[in-house]
């Protein structure tokens, strides 16, 4: 499913998250900093879109989720040599950074995300695709 914001950007997001609130909270955040959002409920939905082809500026995973967890999916979709795309570890659980960023992940997020947490990982994105333009 994509959500799409009013003013289109060329951040392309992926949010994997399995519990609906937070899929919910998490996608206004995105909108509302002008991302086109992509939504899969688990790892390995998210591994499939890479398999297919999609691209994606960033994907925020959530740790615990069934059938394939947040780092397995990190693992395997940087093995699939997407190493440009930012991963984002997002989870309430006191031990998911250290698994996030062991499986290859670029940051963590700590729930409830907060907007102004993910202001600046947006930012560099945006500065980053400006600077390769250039």
């Amino acid at each position: 499913m994509e959500l799409k914001a009013k003013r289109s950007t060329s951040i392309k997001a992926l949010l994997v998250e399995d519990i609906e609130v937070c899929r919910l909270v998490l996608s206004t955040i995105l909108l509302a900093l002008n991302c086109e959002i992509t939504l899969a409920v688990n790892g390995k939905e998210a591994v499939e879109l890479f398999l297919e082809g999609k691209k994606f500026d960033i994907v925020l995973l959530d740790k615990d989720m069934p059938i394939m967890t947040g780092p397995e999916a990190v693992v395997k979709i940087r093995t699939m040599g997407e190493g440009d795309v930012k991963i984002v570890g997002v989870s309430a659980d006191d031990h998911a950074m250290e698994a996030f960023m062991n499986a290859g992940a670029d940051a963590f997020v700590p729930k409830p995300m907060r907007r102004e947490v993910l202001i600046p990982i947006i930012q560099e994105i945006i500065n980053k695709k400006k600077n390769a333009m250039v």
